[in-house]
């Protein structure tokens, strides 16, 4: 089973920096994509940047410019730097992976979340 495990989020002022981090079990290679998504209240998930297995990342125009990806393929982690952070940026962050599982097809698997909290 893949477990996806999401860390480095709080509370932070406008203008600062955080990194989240996604540990993966297994190897992050098996998966046909990785994403970051966030939540926040009384709003609908948001996709904020999908990487490929390649290592390919799209931002979201929300949080391009502002936020890298970056990945540690011997730790099995993903990364998300988050610079500039603005209140609106405030949400449950989750980390996503895609596997083809052999002869059951594409899976998604989700990590738990971590709270990023941005005050004005």
């Amino acid at each position: 089973q893949v477990q996806l495990v999401e860390s480095g989020g709080g509370l932070v002022q406008a203008g600062g920096s955080l990194r989240l981090s996604c540990a993966a079990s297994g190897s992050i290679f098996s998966f046909t994509s990785m994403a970051w998504y966030r939540q926040a209240p009384g709003k609908q998930r948001e996709l904020v940047a999908s990487i490929t297995s390649g290592g390919t990342t799209t931002f979201a125009d929300s949080v391009k410019g502002r936020f890298t990806s970056s990945r540690d393929n011997a730790k099995n982690t993903l990364y998300l730097q988050m610079n500039s952070l603005k209140p609106e940026d405030t949400a449950v962050y989750y980390c996503k992976a895609n596997k083809y599982e052999s002869k059951i097809g594409p899976r998604d698997y989700w990590g738990q979340g971590t709270q990023v909290t941005v005050s004005s």
